[in-house]
Parts: C-alpha cells; sequence; structure tokens
C-alpha cells in the first residue's frame, strides 16, 4: 500500500466521508486547511444526501477540480478549461473507474442494501480517482500544491 492509501485509511478512521478526504488531500498538498470546505463536502457524502444517488467520490472529485478552476469571487472567472476538466473527470469515471460496478450511483458500487462504504471498492475508487484529478490538474496547467488560476 502506498501513501495515499495509509492517508485513506487514516482519515477514514477519523470519520470523515469520501468527498471529505478528496477535499482534505488536495487542502493539504496545498498546505492548507479549511474546515468550512470539509464540513460542506459531508453534504456529497453516500451520494448527495445519503441519498444513494450519484456516487461522492465523483462529486467530490469534481469539488476539487472546481477549487482550482471555477470563479470564486467577483473578480475572477473561472478558466476556460474548467468545463473540458470536468468532463475529462466524468468520462473517466463512468468509463474506467466505475465500469465494472454497472452505474456510478453509491448503490451501484456498494450495493442496494448497504448502508456503509465498502472499504475495498471505496477506497480503490478514492486512490484511482485522487490519482485521476492530480493528472488532469497538471495536463491543464496547473501546479496541484498552488490553488489559484495558472
Amino acid at each position: 500500500m502506498n501513501d495515499i492509501g495509509f492517508r485513506l485509511i487514516q482519515l477514514a478512521g477519523k470519520g470523515y466521508c469520501c468527498s471529505q478526504i478528496l477535499a482534505i488531500l488536495a487542502l493539504e498538498i496545498q498546505g492548507r486547511e479549511n474546515p468550512d470546505l470539509v464540513r460542506a463536502m459531508a453534504g456529497l457524502c453516500m451520494g448527495a444526501g445519503n441519498s444513494g444517488g450519484v456516487c461522492g467520490v465523483f462529486t467530490g472529485a469534481a469539488c476539487v477540480l472546481a477549487l482550482y478552476g471555477a470563479k470564486g469571487a467577483d473578480a475572477e472567472k473561472a478558466v476556460d478549461k474548467f468545463p473540458l476538466m470536468l468532463a475529462e473527470l466524468s468520462e473517466w469515471f463512468e468509463q474506467s473507474a466505475c465500469a465494472s460496478f454497472g452505474g456510478t450511483t453509491c448503490k451501484d458500487i456498494i450495493g442496494e442494501d448497504s448502508r456503509r462504504p465498502d472499504p475495498n471498492r471505496c477506497g480503490r475508487l478514492l486512490v484511482d480517482t485522487w490519482g485521476r484529478i492530480l493528472e488532469i490538474l497538471v495536463e491543464n496547467g496547473f501546479d496541484p500544491s498552488i490553488c489559484m488560476h495558472p
């Protein structure tokens, strides 16, 4: 297991859900903390609002990309590549990350009856998705350690 795998286990053990873990990883790589953001990301857990809908790993990943490329203040403008970055994530998540699960919802990934994340499935999905987030950022001119428009 690599360092990211160990970090995921630590964060999950502290009670953070998938979307929160992705936010924490993004903040850590920047050397920052933002408890308000981490807290807000809990709304995406287990498929937005614990609905079993679209996987929180996917929605959390989209939020992490938005942290880098979306508009965040009146004086800012979203990066032109931002919609393409989201499209790349979406295509990859559906065709690669979730291909073996039969869908992209929490219910598809962990099963209709499950009320808790599956450590093996969700853990692997988190590791793979974190790697893809970093690739998308770098491919689009971002330094993941700096949260500002390129």
